[in-house]
């Protein structure tokens, strides 16, 4: 048996037995690669199109067949087995790809390891010519493989630093500072990790620069948190510790705040970061201001934030799965869950298989189908909800949909780069894909009849992410659900006018919960 080393993370490299194969075929290394990621076998159809996407599919099979026959040639032997419509790399050859390598070190919690591996962005600087189908696949694979790094690296950062190994904390937040320039969250995992390394010289320097990179990038001044690192003794209330748990193969992350006779558990929507939330002023002065009325529990779903990737989307069943897990492993007592936007199926199911657990329900935003039918016409078509998705994915990175989820803060300069910040840590624009292909099939209608537990819905007139009939909807089917409507157009219960979303909330807990 023939073996083989495949280099994707940077331009793709070709070794065997330690020395490196010149492949002088963009399309061979481009077919290689594929292959190997594919783990199996692919079509024909599908390769010749992937590389030859504008020519006729007879001529596009003529080419797939002479590369085949040329990359053999400059290997010196078989290493394909084919048959009419298909192909695949021979069980005789074995393989080792650096991408699959790195994700099973990911998988195993090594995260040390993984780092390592990860050299470079995934095909950095490679392109096969004319084969743009193949480049929009890369694009994929090489975010959804970035953010594998950027949770490998969080999590080092906050181990080595439990573990009192501070430089070696420093390296790791250093390597998430180049990947994210901007992110005052990993300026300060930096800065907080030098500090504790005792180099205070070094962090002084750290935070100049990321105060003039803000300054020039963004025209806004670093956040009081940011600064009070520098000034310990103004430091503001520290953000909460993340905490891991396991459930079902998969570690979630989540935090506990505060104290009170009951706990608060607060799913904001489709994409979430329990570290990140706390960077925005508005999102944290939110944060804060539920503190007063319980403890507060935030968690990232699977595939989501700082929770484990996993290969499929969390549907609703398994999300809600996922909440009694973290209320477990928070030693959680009387729950109120407050879901919102497309969280708040997942609390509805929750609430209906758990109602001993849970105190009360708050659905903020939110709808009870993922879309439009016939007898639901309170949501976007397949078809519109499908170009809506495929647009928020192409612009994933940056602050894609800001002016619909929160046209309060459209024009923010500070508001756009955090969540164009949170989405890159938050999901790659593969994963969000599944997600919000997932819920768009998503239906509990049929739940809330058997909602037993008190309810608020709350829902802003003027939301343009969410129509206001549907928090009218899934409050009439709710026996004794109070609706509220609130003024505003902010699809984010954190933007615009937070006092009327916290007095009704204030009032729902006093009157129905307490």
């Amino acid at each position: 048996m023939t073996a083989f080393s495949l280099g994707t993370f940077g331009f793709p490299e070709l070794h065997t037995d330690g020395r490196p194969i010149k492949l002088a075929l963009r399309k061979g290394l481009a077919l290689l690669v594929y292959l190997a990621e594919a783990r199996g076998a692919v079509a024909r159809d599908v390769m010749a199109t992937l590389l030859w996407p504008e020519t006729p599919r007879e001529t596009g099979l003529a080419r797939l067949r002479r590369l085949l026959h040329r990359i053999e040639l400059s290997l010196g032997q078989s290493i394909f087995e084919t048959d009419r419509t298909s192909l695949r790399l021979s069980p005789e050859v074995a393989l080792e790809l650096d991408s699959q390598s790195f994700e099973s070190a990911c998988d195993r919690g090594d995260f040390e390891a993984a780092c390592r591996i990860y050299r470079g962005d995934f095909l950095a600087g490679f392109s096969p010519e004319g084969s743009p189908e193949f480049d929009d696949w890369a694009f994929y694979r090489r975010e959804a493989l970035r953010g594998r790094l950027v949770h490998a690296l969080e999590r080092l950062v906050q181990d080595r630093n439990a573990a009192g190994d501070h430089f070696a904390a420093t390296a790791f937040a250093g390597r998430l500072v180049e990947l994210d320039p901007l992110s005052e969250v990993y300026g300060r995992h930096l800065i907080r990790s030098l500090l504790l390394a005792g180099d205070r010289s070094a962090a002084e320097r750290h935070h100049a620069a990321l105060t003039q990179r803000l300054r020039d990038e963004l025209g806004v001044a670093p956040e009081a948190e940011t600064e009070a690192l520098m000034t310990p003794a103004a430091a503001p209330q520290a953000v909460p510790m993340t905490r891991y748990v396991k459930g079902a193969g998969v570690h979630l992350a989540y935090q506990t705040y505060g104290s009170g006779p009951l706990d608060i558990l607060v799913m904001p929507g489709f994409v979430s970061h329990v570290e990140r939330a706390w960077e925005h002023p508005a999102s944290r002065a939110f944060l804060a201001s539920l503190m007063k009325l319980g403890r507060l529990i935030v968690f990232d779903r699977r595939g989501i934030g700082l929770s484990d990737r996993v290969g499929s989307a969390p549907g609703i069943d398994v999300t809600a799965q996922d909440i009694g897990t973290v209320l477990r492993a928070a030693h959680a007592r009387r729950v109120v869950l407050f879901g919102a936007s497309e969280c708040g199926p997942a609390c509805i199911r929750f609430a209906v298989d758990e109602p001993r657990l849970v105190a009360g329900l708050i659905l903020f935003g939110a709808l009870a189908k993922g879309c439009w039918s016939q007898d639901y016409p309170h949501a976007l078509r397949a078809g519109q909800y499908d170009a809506w998705r495929k647009h928020l994915v192409a612009q994933w990175g940056g602050p894609v949909g800001i002016e619909t989820f929160a046209p309060s803060l459209a024009g923010d300069a500070q508001a756009r780069a955090w969540w164009a910040g949170l989405l890159r840590a938050a999901s790659s624009p593969g994963g969000i894909s599944a997600v919000l292909e997932a819920f768009r099939d998503a239906d509990v209608r049929e739940l809330l009849p058997r909602v037993a537990v008190p309810t608020l819905v709350l829902h802003r007139r003027g939301d343009q992410a969410v129509r206001i009939a549907a928090g009218r909807d899934i409050a009439s089917r709710i026996s004794g659900a109070k609706f509220v409507e609130l003024d505003g157009g902010d699809h984010w219960f954190f933007a615009g006018d937070q006092r009327p979303v916290l007095d009704a909330i204030g009032r729902f807990v006093e009157s129905s919960v307490s």
